[in-house]
């Protein structure tokens, strides 16, 4: 693996931390690896499998379109609370399950105007 490629997920996994709020333990409950995993992919001496790289770079964009809206605390909580919006699931497991679409349109929706 190249340096710059380490980098880059060490990178995505910091801004997902320190911007979303969320520990080792949350990221790897999403992307369904253990919490050494992602601590072996934020030191370089992994790489994720480019399933893995799909759903870190799905959260570290719902993370970014958050901070829009709502401080680190409440970006945490907002992923994990059940929305009447996403039908009673947390965007948290949207996520997990491929479903990211779903919660962007919540997003949109946030984006433009609407209360949620």
């Amino acid at each position: 693996m190249t340096t710059s490629a380490q980098g880059a997920v060490a990178k995505v996994l910091s801004n997902i931390q320190v911007e979303g709020g969320l520990r080792g333990t949350d990221i790897a409950n999403v992307v369904d690896v253990s919490k050494a995993t992602v601590s072996r992919w934020k030191s370089g001496q992994m790489r994720p499998q480019p399933k893995h790289e799909l759903i870190l770079s799905d959260l570290h964009y719902v993370v970014g379109r958050l901070q829009e809206f709502y401080s680190t605390d409440e970006i945490r909580a907002w992923l994990y609370a059940r929305h009447p919006q996403l039908a009673g699931e947390r965007a948290i497991d949207l996520i997990h399950d491929d479903r990211t679409q779903e919660v962007l349109a919540v997003l949109e929706r946030l984006d433009s105007g609407a209360y949620l």
